[in-house]
């Protein structure tokens, strides 16, 4: 296994869940510094068209304090070459199901001139945070039937 120096990764994380941390405990052991790009409300709002159920800045809190992650930024784009022109990693770390998808395939020929890796971890399966939204939608609908 490759050791980078900066690594990166980057996603909501409302709702964190064991699925979040799975993947940022595994991108920490394949670099020295893991920088964690956290999605601002606007952006989930543009291109998920929904509003975080925890806000940017407590999600930014809720990372920063796990051991596994060194720094928090705050994002704006999911365009990652912009990313890196601020962070410079040389790896960025995604769940492997996402490997195969068009946008990231463009990521990684994005990427390569650049000299940074697109690094597909294992994915938690079972639990999303959308899947939590769902539930507790449901246990909702289902406490007000009765």
């Amino acid at each position: 296994m490759k050791k980078y120096k900066i690594g990166y990764t980057q996603g909501t994380y409302d709702m964190f869940h064991i699925g979040h941390l799975n993947l940022l405990r595994q991108a920490k052991e394949q670099c020295e510094k893991l920088i964690v790009g956290i999605n601002s409300d606007q952006l989930v709002q543009e291109y998920k068209s929904k509003t975080p159920v925890v806000n940017e800045y407590d999600r930014m809190e809720i990372v920063k304090e796990l051991r596994c992650v060194d720094d928090v930024v705050l994002c704006d784009t999911l365009k990652k070459t912009t990313i890196w022109e601020k962070v410079h990693f040389d790896a960025i770390f995604i769940g492997d199901d996402w490997k195969g998808n068009a946008r990231w395939a463009q990521t990684e020929r994005d990427l390569a001139p650049l000299g940074a890796d697109v690094v597909y971890l294992k994915h938690t399966d079972g639990i999303s945070s959308s899947l939590l939204r769902t539930k507790e939608d449901q246990k909702i609908v289902e406490d007000n039937c009765r």
